[in-house]
């Protein structure tokens, strides 16, 4: 069974309606490390060492964060800076990330349409999430489109509560080490249909 390590940063957690009930959801599924860098880190002082041995015990890195002006939180840039060194996560002698998947798993005011070149926000997510894709490209890591829960604060809570199903599927799919290619061909992690949970 593959381990999965999430990796969240939302600083207004304690306000968040969506990640409260996502997280709630995967907390406690066997195998998976729920890791709130905010909790941790209040003071931004990244343990590196210690977070390089959480990335070396675990298969599947989910980045888990609300999109930040079209990104993430600042905690998460800098967890990335700080970690993802030089001859360690890229580089020469830098393969300790190699063969891992990863992904983002985001939340966002905004729905779905607006995310669009006809939209007001004129890109699609995956455009925004380009510098994720490109960073575990550098690393050699697996990239797979995001999972991502849009709409948020028009969401009833039973739409909330089907997106977290939908998620702890998706985590119970990966631990299985279900093939990453069946996921590539879909814009978001979402709309595989296995994880119709209806």
């Amino acid at each position: 069974m593959k381990k999965i390590l999430i990796l969240f940063s939302h600083p207004k957690f304690e306000s968040s309606r969506a990640n409260a009930v996502l997280v709630d959801h995967i907390k406690g599924i066997e195998g998976v490390t729920f890791h709130d860098l905010y909790e941790r880190y209040p003071d931004f002082h990244i343990d590196v060492p210690v977070e390089k041995a959480l990335l070396d015990q675990h298969d599947v890195i989910i980045w888990h964060h609300p999109l930040y002006w079209y990104s993430c939180p600042p905690l998460m840039k800098q967890w990335m800076d700080m970690v993802l060194e030089f001859n360690w996560a890229y580089g020469p002698k830098g393969t300790a990330l190699d063969s891992k998947i990863c992904f983002n798993a985001i939340t966002a005011g905004g729905s779905r349409d607006l995310y669009c070149s006809a939209g007001t926000n004129t890109f699609s997510v995956n455009e925004f999430l380009r510098p994720f894709e490109q960073t575990a490209n550098l690393c050699g890591m697996t990239y797979l489109p995001p999972f991502a829960v849009m709409g948020t604060h028009q969401l009833t809570n039973d739409e909330l509560i089907q997106h977290a199903h939908q998620y702890g599927a998706l985590i119970n799919l990966l631990q299985q080490d279900e093939s990453v290619g069946d996921f590539k061909d879909c814009a978001f992690l979402n709309d595989i249909l296995q994880l119709n949970t209806d």
